[in-house]
């Protein structure tokens, strides 16, 4: 039987949407199979906003994302004193429920209007009679500390009257300066346990363009489709120009007649100027239109334009009353919503009262949120250098809001912040760094200039070179003022990973950068290389990329069980191309004897027991292969995208490997989703390295054998760029 865990306001306006989506995050990434369960319902059955984010952000199915009654229908029951009728239906569907689960997070109701009272009561009964402790939310907007701490004894007490099973109590909505005080004056309950305070996220209470426009039901007239940014201000624009202007602040939403020409012409110019702000949004009122004129001008605005039918006061009265919610989906009130959640929940204590199964399955959505909380475990400080690319620009802002890492991004200030404006992206507290006016351009090239005096570089080509976003960053992973380094959204594999192996260097006793693909199979994951780098590996390489891949491997959880792939298995063929895999293989035993590897091996036997068995008797390897080798990158590079886009499986990467420190090259064609993982990955890596006294000191770092391979490297990432796009 699953168990559930029942999430229940206790006041009115507590925010508990945040704490459930918190809580499913969390047991996502630690049972195998969880689900969600609305018992009540504003609105239909089946059309509920909160059961839409949760299915759509965890991929769950109808039969594990449900929602019970109406409120329509409760009230019914509740007059026509049928009260057991609700908990029957509502046990019935969580037990339907309950087949398909490990675990059921059940998100009461919100305790509004004049049935708060009733609302309680049902809460209670409800998690009773479905056997779920509780989590009760407790909301502190508007409290003072004394009346919060208050707040928090009276839910205790009177869920304690009702016989409720107290799981934990958590504070939402607290102003962000009483949180210390009041974590002190809340006192734990009977267990000892401590009560999570969370303060008021201003990220999540903004509403967005479409919220408003939503809320409101206008229709956009002119400009930008995009609807997700930001209203960080009203301004309703009733004096000249001039004075306007200077009250404009990034992210406004501007409420003007629609007959102010001089008012809309001036905010599409002020959008348009790196020294004044960009609104979020403009609404005409009063069902007046404007010049056709500046109609086509408004055309191009950088920022959604609506019309209301209203005058200014009413529109702006209705705009004040607009409150944003988190099951929204906005992507951007997700992340920092669980960002706040990672900061302030601990874990593993919270999993402990929890007392659940181990999972058995990693999934490809598990694996993935699973890095994120790999890289926010211990921050590490990353760089991007395509400050100019607004894909780079939207995963900085989501990675910030979850508080992944710390960031840096290059480029121009000014063309980086006036892109961010536009766009509606906000890069507080993300910086922001222009190689050729910082200060750290000088030193840079005085060390690019030291590191490359036997190719004939002096400061002045030097201080030319560091002019380079990619250059730039380079070295600032190499002289430790970051931790790694992502780029390749606008840059090509050879401009990304020329600087590394020109001064980076391999880590020492490894003589090739090489590349793996993290296959998210639906079960497990699988690593496969080289898939991106190497056209045709040498024997020596070939090991390499075994041995690198395996530590990859072993880096991101999977147990490494290395198959070196070959048309052969065993020693059954013969051949130049066989013998070489052969040779690789057993130069892989000598220099790491306890690795299980396997080889030469075909792919069937290295995949299926059976097959395996028989072709390979007694192998620990056939059969259950995890890191795959391929002879040659024609091969490797054909085969991961016939997996990929034959069995649905979820390919990350290219991720390099065998670099002394990390640096990491994303597709031209990559996604946002893919921009987040791989900064995730870099994370994880810097983790390694900073751990690895070898890895770390540039002193005892090999020098990559000299220029040979060097050239021959860079030779080598010239070409796959297609191939990886």
């Amino acid at each position: 039987m699953a168990k559930g865990i029942y999430v229940s306001a206790t006041t009115p306006g507590s925010g508990k949407s945040l704490i459930a989506l918190g809580l499913a995050d969390t047991l996502h990434r630690h049972a195998d199979r969880i689900g969600f369960f609305r018992p009540v319902v504003h609105g239909r059955v089946g059309a509920d906003p909160m059961v839409a984010l949760i299915k759509s952000r965890f991929d769950l199915d109808d039969e594990r994302c449900r929602s019970g009654l109406t409120f329509a229908e409760v009230r019914g029951l509740l007059a026509e004193g049928k009260r057991e009728e609700i908990d029957s239906r509502c046990v019935e569907i969580f037990a339907e429920m309950a087949r398909h689960c490990d675990v059921i997070i059940i998100e009461g109701t919100d305790l509004t209007g004049q049935d708060a009272a009733v609302e309680f009561d049902l809460n209670a009964r409800l998690a009773n009679n479905l056997a779920a402790p509780m989590v009760a939310v407790v909301g502190a907007k508007g409290r003072t500390v004394a009346e919060t701490a208050d707040a928090v004894e009276v839910a205790r007490k009177e869920l304690l009257a009702e016989r409720c099973s107290l799981l934990a109590i958590m504070v939402n909505r607290a102003a962000p300066e009483d949180l210390a005080a009041i974590a002190a004056a809340v006192r734990p309950g009977a267990s000892g346990r401590p009560v999570y305070v969370f303060p008021e996220l201003e990220d999540i209470a903004r509403p967005t363009t479409g919220e408003v426009a939503a809320a409101l039901g206008l229709g956009q007239v002119a400009g930008t489709p995009d609807l997700e940014r930001d209203v960080r201000s009203v301004k309703v624009a009733a004096m000249n120009v001039a004075n306007f202007l200077h009250v404009l602040d990034d992210g406004a939403l501007v409420i003007v007649p629609g007959d102010r020409a001089d008012v809309l012409v001036a905010c599409l110019a002020s959008s348009f100027s790196p020294d004044f702000a960009v609104p979020s949004a403009l609404i005409l009122t009063g069902g007046l239109a404007p010049d056709p004129t500046v109609y086509s001008l408004l055309a191009q605005a950088p920022f959604p334009i609506f019309a209301a039918p209203d005058d200014t006061y009413v529109t702006a009265k209705r705009v004040s009353e607009v409150r944003s919610e988190i099951w929204s989906g906005h992507r951007r009130k997700v992340a920092s919503a669980l960002g706040l959640w990672a900061k302030r929940v601990d874990e593993a204590e919270l999993l402990e009262r929890l007392h659940l199964p181990r999972p058995e399955r990693m999934t490809p959505l598990r694996f993935l949120h699973d890095l994120i909380e790999r890289a926010r475990a211990q921050r590490r400080h990353i760089v991007l250098p395509e400050g100019t690319d607004v894909r780079i620009l939207r995963a900085a802002e989501i990675l910030h809001r979850r508080d992944v890492c710390e960031l840096t991004v290059l480029g121009r200030e000014t063309d980086v912040r006036e892109l961010a404006a536009t766009q509606g992206i906000d890069l507080s507290g993300i910086n922001v760094v222009d190689p050729v006016t910082s200060e750290l351009r000088q030193g840079f090239a005085q060390k690019y200039a030291e590191l490359r005096a036997h190719k004939g570089v002096d400061l002045a080509k030097a201080l030319e070179v560091m002019q380079d976003e990619s250059y730039f960053g380079t070295m600032m992973v190499q002289l430790g003022v970051v931790d790694g380094m992502v780029s390749g959204a606008a840059h090509t594999t050879a401009h990304t990973i020329r600087p590394a192996l020109e001064f980076v260097k391999t880590r020492e006793g490894v003589k090739i950068v090489s590349s793996v693909f993290l296959m998210l199979m639906p079960d497990r994951v699988l690593v496969y290389g080289d898939c991106a780098v190497n056209p045709e590996p040498n024997v020596e390489q070939l090991a390499d990329i075994a041995l690198a891949s395996a530590e990859t491997a072993a880096q991101f959880g999977v147990e490494p069980r290395v198959a070196m792939l070959s048309y052969s298995t065993g020693g059954s063929g013969s051949g130049e191309a066989v013998d070489a895999v052969r040779q690789a293989t057993e130069l892989v035993r000598r220099r790491r004897p306890g690795l299980a590897v396997a080889g030469p091996i075909q792919y069937d036997a290295a995949v299926d027991a059976a097959i395996g068995e028989s072709k390979m008797p007694g192998s620990i390897v056939a059969g259950q292969a995890t890191v795959f080798i391929f002879p040659d990158l024609n091969t490797g590079n054909n085969t991961y995208k016939a997996v990929q886009q034959s069995s649905g499986a979820v390919a990350v990467g290219p991720v390099l490997q065998g670099l002394r420190k990390p640096v990491n090259d994303l597709s031209r064609g990559c996604t946002v989703d893919d921009i987040l993982n791989t900064v995730a990955i870099t994370a994880i890596q810097a983790q390694s390295v900073q751990n690895d006294p070898v890895r770390s000191d540039p002193v005892r770092s090999g020098p990559a054998t000299a220029g040979a391979i060097e050239q021959s490297a860079v030779q080598s990432a010239v070409q796959p760029v297609e191939a990886k796009a």
